[in-house]
């Protein structure tokens, strides 16, 4: 345990050394056993040049060894075409060399979970964006395939057929502007105009340009009654008009018919917390780390007969990191979810 210790704290120049002394003294002792009997002078001259030749020949091959190899390995761990020196090598113990290989063995197995996480995303997103767009082209192409076929002169079908087109063609005009929307605000294209506003009074104007659609669900909106008597805040005023729309509008979505949305605002010293909650169907738990994943959504065939591009969320997400604040969710199935983004107070 001791000696396995020391060896440890041992640069490789002494490992060589320690490995050559050792081998060549054992293969003199077995010299003296071979040569012993014979004439004194011969048996030192020829245990001389054993020790001398196990000596040379040992500590070569020891030492070229050790170093081709650790050179490599620091090659491979650094990532670096310059030529490794030798002497610096030298001077490294053999915890040092293990602790540096260990870590650059943990830090690849992270990038590789990395890449395995981007990979999966990738071929999740690719599919979902084919998945989007094609239903909307095949829609339109039904229909002015029908039309083409002689339906354009039917006066029960024709102008039905026609707007149903039309609408088919806004959705996938909405799918590409929001994707070009997020693009702007992956590659800081997008440059935010931070004035000071307040946040409560915004929110009451999205509420009454959303009153009609919540009407239909006999969904009612209003503040929670503890709220933050203070909400001005500093941001970009139209790009949190969008992120407030967003949810609210999924509020009323996926909230119960009869059921209610509620904002509330509260203090959070140099930040104001904002959020939306609603009683509806709940998301589970399994879902909430892909929320706001371009085109995911939780329940496809529902979400797609609400309508929208499927981009809302990962808009509002990029939005909120666009303002370098935090964005969170909170749900439960069957009893709602709350939605929640912090802005700077003034």
């Amino acid at each position: 345990m001791i000696l396995s210790f020391r060896i440890k704290k041992l640069s490789i120049r002494q490992v060589t050394w320690f490995l050559t002394v050792t081998v060549s003294i054992s293969s003199a002792l077995i010299g003296v056993i071979v040569f012993y009997g014979g004439n004194l002078k011969w048996v030192a001259i020829g245990v001389f040049f054993l020790i001398l030749s196990n000596f040379l020949i040992i500590r070569f091959f020891v030492e070229q060894f050790l170093f081709h190899r650790i050179k490599l390995i620091y090659k491979l761990i650094t990532d670096s075409k310059r030529e490794i020196n030798t002497k610096d090598l030298a001077g490294e113990n053999i915890e040092t060399v293990n602790t540096h290989v260990m870590e650059w063995a943990e830090t690849t197995k992270k990038e590789l979970a990395s890449l395995q996480n981007l990979e999966e995303y990738r071929k999740n997103y690719v599919g979902n964006i084919s998945h989007e767009l094609k239903t909307p082209i095949f829609t339109i192409q039904g229909y002015l395939h029908t039309l083409l076929d002689g339906g354009l002169y039917d006066q029960k079908i024709n102008m039905d057929f026609l707007q149903r087109a039309a609408d088919n063609a806004d959705r996938l005009q909405n799918i590409v502007e929001d994707l070009e929307v997020i693009s702007r605000l992956e590659s800081g294209q997008v440059q935010l105009e931070l004035t000071k506003f307040d946040l409560k009074k915004l929110c009451e104007e999205v509420v009454q340009d959303l009153a009609v659609m919540a009407e239909k669900k006999l969904i009612s909106m209003r503040f929670k009654e503890n709220n933050t008597p203070y909400t001005m805040v500093l941001g970009d005023k139209n790009a949190i008009t969008q992120v407030i729309t967003n949810l609210i509008v999924n509020s009323i979505k996926y909230g119960r018919d009869g059921g209610v949305t509620k904002i509330g605002f509260h203090d959070l010293e140099g930040e104001l917390l904002c959020e939306i909650s609603d009683n509806g169907i709940g998301i589970d738990e399994k879902h909430i780390k892909h929320l706001f994943d371009r085109f995911y959504r939780v329940d496809s065939s529902r979400s797609r007969k609400q309508g929208g591009s499927g981009l809302g969320l990962s808009i509002v997400k990029h939005i909120i990191e666009a303002h370098q604040k935090t964005l969170n969710v909170r749900s439960t199935p069957e009893y709602g979810s709350t939605f929640g983004f912090t802005l700077q107070k003034v």
